[in-house]
């Protein structure tokens, strides 16, 4: 008979190794990576551009663009866009990210044959019309004046605007003026030069074996008038945060709320680091899961909040840690201290064997199953290419991650985790401390 209070033996991760990818250099100067997988029947197409916030010249163009691609070409309008893709079962959609903006299909191999061309057009000829243009910037606008209703929506802005800087790409708040004032020929010009197939990284993954041949003929042609243009130039966000004048206060008093958001955070080491394998280690020990040092303190223990986190988030330009939560208003001020006297325990006491085995075994555990489909696994080698990580990067993942011993992460922590270097922002009801 099963016991049930007896947790099952943990089988140590086998070395892990991503499939290859084969890499084409099309005659339009786009590289199309292939990696082959036919256990499902189904593909995923990836055109991914530097078209994010970091190549725009005017805050918002880029997620604008993004998003007007679907908003009708010269051959169609929106609604035929749509009824197309839900013909066939797939999935269409075009977003704006802070370094790159990525159009991506779903949908059965079978299908493929026939949605390239509504792809290809999406592309290359989308028609920016102006009823649309407009219906998509009031709808933005309205989204954004409701998100900012939310505490955890207002911490989460003055915490990018503190640590990157406001006037840099990362850290700049949404602003409804100048995105109302984009217009559809500015959309289009950062079409024309952002979105030119020369600078396209293309991703097929799948049961994509016979329809290969056909993905790099339909991405081989640059379109008439589309000539090979120079990427847009996208300025460092490290360089602009320093040079930014303003310094936003660490409080957004959010007048009648009963909740507190709470953010800390700060600069990072990038993943080319050659501590970040242990640091991710660490990061996961303080607030990386629901066993965490963090999750057992402030909410187990203490019962300030549903949920708080610790998470790094890396970018192509910078890199972050993060600390969130959200807790009643009367208690921000005492989350923090907490939050900083958790910082302290790491600095100063050796994480127990039993409690490192557990968030190691964890970890692994979380990576292999992130790999588990070939969407997963293409997503795996994105960030290798978009990082410039080396091909043995998770390799190393997992052989620094058995290896970390309890020492060498009470040094980093005493290096990484110190409160002082933290960026605090609270977003509530109150202003200055209120335990």
């Amino acid at each position: 008979m099963l016991d049930r209070t007896v947790a099952p033996p943990v089988q140590p991760l086998a070395r892990v190794t991503l499939p290859a990818a084969e890499v084409l250099s099309l005659p339009s100067g786009a590289r199309l990576h292939v990696l082959a997988n036919n256990a499902q029947p189904v593909v995923r197409l990836q055109l991914v551009f530097r078209a994010g916030k970091t190549a725009e010249p005017r805050p918002g163009l880029a997620s604008l663009t993004a998003r007007m691609l679907l908003e009708g070409t010269t051959t169609r309008t929106a609604r035929q866009i749509a009824d197309e893709v839900a013909f066939y079962g797939a999935s269409l959609e075009c977003d704006a990210g802070f370094d790159r903006s990525t159009l991506t299909l779903y949908c059965l191999t079978r299908h493929l044959p026939a949605l390239l061309p509504l792809v290809s057009d999406v592309l290359t000829n989308p028609a920016f019309p102006e009823a649309e243009l407009e219906q998509l910037k009031t709808r933005t606008i309205q989204n954004v004046r409701v998100e900012r209703q939310k505490t955890s929506f207002l911490a989460s802005e003055r915490f990018n605007e503190l640590l990157f800087g406001s006037h840099t790409p990362y850290g700049q708040p949404f602003d409804s003026d100048a995105y109302q004032a984009l217009t559809a020929a500015e959309a289009q010009q950062f079409h024309h030069t952002a979105y030119a197939l020369s600078n396209a990284e293309i991703f097929l993954c799948g049961d994509v074996a016979a329809e290969q041949a056909l993905v790099a003929h339909a991405f081989s042609v640059v379109p008439a008038g589309g000539e090979t243009v120079v990427p847009v130039p996208a300025a460092s966000a490290a360089t602009e945060a320093e040079t930014a004048v303003d310094v936003p206060s660490n409080r957004v008093v959010v007048a009648g709320s009963l909740q507190a958001s709470v953010r800390m955070g700060r600069d990072w080491p990038a993943p080319t680091h050659p501590d970040t394998h242990r640091l991710k280690l660490l990061v996961n020990v303080f607030g990386g899961y629901f066993g965490s040092r963090l999750m057992r303190n402030i909410r187990e223990d203490k019962g300030l909040t549903y949920g708080i986190y610790a998470s790094v988030a890396p970018r192509e330009r910078s890199t972050n840690l993060i600390i969130g939560t959200d807790v009643k208003g009367e208690s921000a001020d005492f989350t923090v201290r907490e939050i900083e006297m958790e910082m302290r325990r790491l600095q100063e006491e050796l994480i127990p064997a039993d409690e490192l085995e557990t968030v190691k075994n964890y970890l692994l555990g979380k990576f292999a199953n992130e790999l588990s489909t070939v969407f997963e696994q293409c997503d795996k080698y994105k960030t290798l290419v978009f990082m410039n990580l080396p091909s043995d990067y998770y390799t190393e993942f997992v052989q620094q991650t058995e290896a970390a011993d309890a020492e060498t992460l009470q040094k980093l922590a005493q290096q990484y985790l110190t409160p002082a270097a933290m960026k605090v922002v609270i977003a509530g009801p109150v202003e200055g401390p209120a335990d």
